[in-house]
């Protein structure tokens, strides 16, 4: 069963590499997934490829863990637009409104208190080592 989409301007191997390659699947593995019949090069072809068989792309997805629409529908295009006019809106002043945010942490503090927490744990380490011993000696004595 072959799927076709409304719009010419997605292709559904383009958008099925992009979303691999966004969530750091190689071929191999995705090839690996589908079973014995496929490998790399066949992963390769079916990127290429501007439509992709329904039965074939919903098994993708659900490798992928994404829906399948996602894969049919994504259009290149509108996400560069969206992308475009929200960054436009973030940074847009006339509104009186500064949505870059502030992030009040101090690197060294935080240094500072990982240094001091190691601190504590070397400590514990040491106490229980030093448990370890004193129990050792008094069965070594006790024999």
């Amino acid at each position: 069963m072959t799927h076709t989409t409304s719009n010419p301007k997605i292709h559904e191997g383009r958008n099925l590499k992009r979303f691999r390659e966004m969530l750091s699947i190689k071929q191999d593995a995705l090839a690996f997934e589908l079973g014995e019949d496929w490998n790399q090069q066949k992963i390769s072809l079916l990127e290429q490829k501007e439509k992709i068989d329904s039965d074939i792309l919903e098994q993708v997805a659900a490798i992928l863990k994404i829906p399948a629409e996602a894969i049919r529908n994504f259009d290149e295009e509108k996400a560069i637009n969206i992308i475009a006019n929200t960054f436009q809106e973030f940074h847009d002043q006339s509104g009186g409104v500064n949505f870059q945010p502030t992030y009040n942490i101090n690197p060294i503090e935080k240094w500072m208190e990982a240094l001091e927490e190691n601190k504590r744990l070397n400590a514990e380490l040491l106490k229980a080592k030093d448990d370890t011993i004193r129990m050792l000696e008094k069965l070594i004595v006790n024999k």
